[in-house]
């Protein structure tokens, strides 16, 4: 493998024309300049200099080995610049998933809160639900998941989640009609559900009301799920984000004492990238608002 300081010798005396000159541009001795130079020689096995008297000049071979060079030693430059400007935050790119009602709320707060302090950002969003989220992380699609989990629900295996907002339940019934004081008043109604998170703890809730619910329309659109509840056609148990999003005028939500967890998931353990953390810190904050 050649050694990028021996490179950069070579390319130094392509550029001035001269050892010493070289030694000058790079601010080494002449002699180590020329230690650079032998050495280069030796491991690629080609004569790249012609010594003549107190000058050299460069070979066929040297000439091609410098030009690349500077090709080389001008992406690493460019490399490491950018990796400069992400690190002090001055620029970088997040790619980051999230659940509709996140993303509908949660998302565009800590995007604005991101553009004024770290403007250099690109932030590239991807909508998708918990399961899907695991698997764009695991796969190294997304960088980032805004994502939610219910109580006694296990994490993936590799992903690590980090709370930022417990997400009250509400009982979502048609205008017009009182919300009964618990889950067993609707023993016999007919419901509509969500993703299939939500329908597993729309499960559990009733079981401990002590009944099992006749579901009736299953969406992951909570926006259509209330059309569903506002026609006459089920109650429904939703988030709060969900009803931050979009409220149906033809239905009327009551707290439950219960909550979801909303959750920002990463594929394996810190350090992350520092414009990930910028994100992660956003979203944080603006959760904690709530």
């Amino acid at each position: 493998m050649i050694d990028l300081r021996r490179l950069e010798a070579l390319v130094a005396v392509h550029r001035t024309g001269s050892v010493s000159a070289a030694a000058t541009e790079l601010h080494y001795g002449q002699p180590t300049i020329s230690h650079h130079l032998r050495r280069l020689e030796a491991e690629t096995g080609a004569v790249l200099l012609q010594r003549a008297g107190r000058g050299v000049r460069l070979t066929a071979e040297g000439l091609l080995l410098a030009r690349r060079g500077e090709e080389i030693l001008g992406l690493l430059a460019r490399a490491e610049a950018e990796l400069a400007a992400a690190t002090s935050l001055q620029a970088g790119r997040v790619r980051l998933a999230s659940f509709p009602s996140g993303a509908a709320t949660l998302v565009p707060e800590a995007l604005a809160l991101l553009a004024t302090r770290h403007p250099g950002i690109e932030l590239e969003l991807t909508e998708a639900e918990p399961p899907e989220a695991f698997e764009l992380l695991r796969a190294g699609a997304v960088d980032l998941a805004l994502t939610f989990a219910y109580p006694d629900q296990p994490e993936p295996d590799q992903i690590t989640s980090v709370p930022v907002l417990d997400d009250p339940l509400h009982l979502v019934v048609p205008t017009g009609e009182e919300p009964a004081p618990d889950l067993g008043g609707y023993a016999g109604r007919a419901w509509v559900t969500g993703c299939e998170r939500c329908r597993r703890e729309l499960l559990a809730l009733c079981a401990d009301a002590g009944f099992t619910p006749a579901i009736a329309f299953a969406s992951d659109d909570y926006v259509a799920v209330q059309s569903l509840v506002a026609a006459g056609l089920g109650v429904t148990v939703l988030p709060g984000l969900a009803l931050r999003a979009h409220q149906h005028p033809g239905v009327v939500p009551r707290r439950l004492d219960a909550h979801r967890r909303i959750q920002l998931s990463t594929y394996g353990a810190p350090p992350r990238p520092a414009a990930v953390d910028a994100v992660a810190a956003a979203l944080t904050e603006v959760s904690a608002a709530r």
